[in-house]
């Protein structure tokens, strides 16, 4: 599909037409090729596992540690802002190293820190493991990365919409089984199950991930100074704000969500599981329509359908909540749209991301993963600072509606720089 793009540009195209050869879900396995779909599918979704597995366990991990839950909630959020961090740094070591040692490296990272926290004897030492495991971040930033090496632009979003598809299933299985495993066997099943997977993940990488980046940088710090080059371009700005926003209602629900629905609406770790999976079945949903019609549709228009469909989700939970009914299934239920909207919306975003700079793809993945993630942390850290027994469910429910909406304002930017830049280079063909 991509072979007469990628054999303009490299100086190994017989390499690279055999790496996209089978960019499927082949059962053949290959170090010397690109990975399956399948494994950029692990990949990509083995942070998603980690991250939505342990939300039903919060109010068990207070218990046992007897912590308060604002203090174990920093499992979520300070996740996510050293998450965004490590984001800053990935990117440009897999640009000069290769993306091949910089996954594996992380993965190792990540299981000798699921360990930790398995037999962590204090909510301190806890902590400091789940901050490690944060490396687990890996995956989705050269996910996008490893699929901008092998295909062009146009291509891009729609990859990523079946990758991230097949990665939706992650959060939407995730919290079902870590609220069972929490319910039966207690807290610590839910990381003897993140290990297991991680182990498998891990092994599958070191046995189907080639190396996609055949044209490394010079050196380290030669992709830190790249940075200044993105941060010219507006187009960049636009895509990362319009992903920082979607991403950003998406986060705040996991900061805010399990208390809303273990305090407000008094559910269990097994029930709020099953609920987790309405808005993975959206995302889902969502990703497919993305994979099926975003090189049709263009990245541009998909990201406001997307970003409109997600914000009046939410606009209907407040209208919802606002005349009384405060169940369940009006607070998941109509949250599966920010799902929905968010599967049409990212991937388009993020193929944007890595196309605007294609030689700075790790860094700008990185770089804008960085973002995404340090912004969804502001705001998981928000909505948990402000929910209090008086105050109920409406600041999470207000704070996910703004930041959709500024998913939609950045996006309507990202279309008007591109219409202006159009306009820009048809009135320089009719001066020459």
């Amino acid at each position: 599909m991509a072979a007469s793009y990628i054999s303009g540009h490299c100086p190994d195209c017989s390499r690279i037409r055999a790496m996209t050869s089978r960019r499927g879900f082949g059962p053949r396995l290959s170090r010397e090729t690109p990975p399956t779909i399948f494994t950029l599918v692990i990949l990509a979704g083995i942070g998603a596992l980690n991250m939505n597995m342990l939300l039903p366990s919060l109010p068990s991990l207070a218990s046992h540690f007897d912590a308060e839950y604002g203090v174990v909630a920093l499992a979520v959020s300070a996740y996510l802002a050293v998450t965004a961090v490590i984001q800053l740094v990935l990117g440009p070591l897999s640009d000069r190293f290769g993306r091949r040692p910089v996954v594996l490296g992380s993965l190792t990272v990540f299981l000798a820190a699921t360990v930790g926290c398995l037999f962590a004897p204090s909510i301190t030492v806890f902590l400091f493991f789940r901050l490690m495991q944060a490396t687990v971040a890996s995956g989705m930033v050269l996910s996008r990365a490893i699929v901008r090496d092998i295909v062009p632009a146009s291509e891009a979003a729609s990859m990523i919409g079946y990758v991230t598809m097949g990665m939706s299933l992650m959060p939407m299985v995730a919290p079902i089984l870590g609220g069972f495993l929490d319910e039966t066997f207690g807290w610590q099943a839910v990381f003897v199950a993140t290990l297991v997977v991680g182990v498998v993940a891990t092994w599958l990488m070191w046995a189907d991930l080639g190396e996609t980046n055949l044209n490394r940088s010079a050196s380290f710090a030669a992709q830190f100074r790249t940075y200044p080059e993105l941060a010219r371009s507006r187009r960049f700005w636009g895509y990362a704000a319009s992903t920082a926003f979607a991403s950003g209602a998406f986060f705040a629900f996991l900061g805010g969500g399990p208390w809303v629905a273990s305090v407000v609406l008094g559910m269990s770790p097994a029930t709020l599981g099953f609920h987790f999976g309405f808005i993975a079945v959206g995302y889902m949903g969502g990703n497919f329509l993305s994979g099926r019609f975003a090189s049709h549709v263009g990245m541009n228009r998909m990201m406001l359908l997307g970003g409109i469909v997600a914000t009046a989700g939410l606009g209907l939970t407040l209208l919802l909540f606002a005349v009384g009914l405060a169940t369940p299934l009006a607070f998941f239920g109509t949250i599966m749209f920010l799902g929905v909207g968010n599967g049409l919306l990212l991937p388009s975003a993020n193929a944007g991301l890595v196309s605007v700079r294609p030689h700075l793809a790790g860094s700008a993945s990185g770089l804008g993963g960085a973002l995404t993630i340090g912004a969804g942390a502001a705001l998981a850290s928000l909505a948990g600072a402000l929910l209090t027994p008086e105050t109920g469910a409406w600041p999470l429910i207000i704070i996910m509606f703004l930041s959709s909406l500024g998913s939609v304002a950045a996006t309507v930017y990202v279309i008007r720089v591109a219409r202006s830049r159009s306009a820009a280079g048809e009135a320089d063909r009719r001066r020459l």
